[in-house]
């Protein structure tokens, strides 16, 4: 079986003089219709600190997002066997009942309602638009909706860092992302703050020529899970470590 068409690049990037985060390497493959995975390497030099970033990217006229619901707690490998969808990351957060928290659309019926709290800021949707991220409050029906999910905190707006974030506490992160040339991104990160990777996504050239617009923090932790299927039949894994209720997919149209 042929390998997969890998480009492996070494560079970096300037970054804005409060930040100190550049790009040392980016591995690409390419998926199925049209989508990316890049896996990104950034360091702090400031801080002496690294983290790696896996990354699909794709585009909203080739492909949609959808919301998985997952109540009997399946792995994320598992499930994309199932529903033949071409990558995917963990959803959004649940609580000890193992019941969705905030805004639940799939297959355009609402399991979740829409929630008002401090950390759920934002959702991340799918409509005859293509994918958008909007904030809770800008959310409306009046569009049909496909899939939905509410998370948060919003990372990312009008292209500018999202002020207030925690810059202290590192951990696994997964997060989403709309960008300029009609891009979207679904990826995860090792430890980092919110603080941090919202500022990786702002100042560092990890999407290539887009430029990220907005971008929203999903459940991260021991939930952040990956996955990615190669052309050639292959996938590329990256594990939860506990079960979740939910998943972001993304399919060919």
């Amino acid at each position: 079986m042929p390998k997969p068409r890998t480009f492996v690049l070494f560079f970096a990037f300037a970054t804005a003089a409060h930040a100190d985060w550049n790009v040392l390497s980016v591995e690409s493959e390419a998926g199925r219709a049209g989508i990316e995975h890049r896996h990104v390497v950034v360091e702090n030099t400031g801080a002496d600190q690294r983290a790696d970033l896996d990354l699909a990217i794709f585009s909203g006229k080739s492909c949609t997002l959808r919301v998985i619901d997952n109540p009997a707690g399946q792995t994320l490998a598992a499930v994309m066997k199932r529903e033949k969808c071409a990558c995917a990351v963990n959803g959004g957060y649940f609580d000890a009942n193992f019941e969705p928290i905030g805004l639940r659309i799939v297959n355009e019926q609402v399991i979740a309602p829409l929630r008002r709290a401090r950390l759920i800021t934002g959702v991340l949707l799918a409509s005859p638009r293509g994918a958008q991220i909007v904030r809770s409050r800008e959310f409306s029906r009046a569009q049909k909706i496909a899939a939905a999910i509410q998370c948060g905190p919003f990372l990312i707006d009008a292209s500018q860092r999202v002020r207030g974030l925690n810059d202290s506490q590192r951990a696994r992160r997964t997060f989403a992302a709309t960008a300029t040339h009609d891009r979207a991104l679904l990826g995860v990160s090792s430890e980092v703050s919110l603080a941090d990777l919202a500022t990786i996504l702002v100042t560092t050239r990890i999407a290539g020529d887009s430029r990220i617009e907005r971008a929203m923090n999903l459940d991260g932790g021991s939930s952040s899970a990956f996955w990615f299927a190669r052309e050639n039949g292959n996938a590329f894994s990256i594990p939860a470590q506990k079960s979740v209720r939910d998943f972001v997919a993304v399919a060919p149209k």
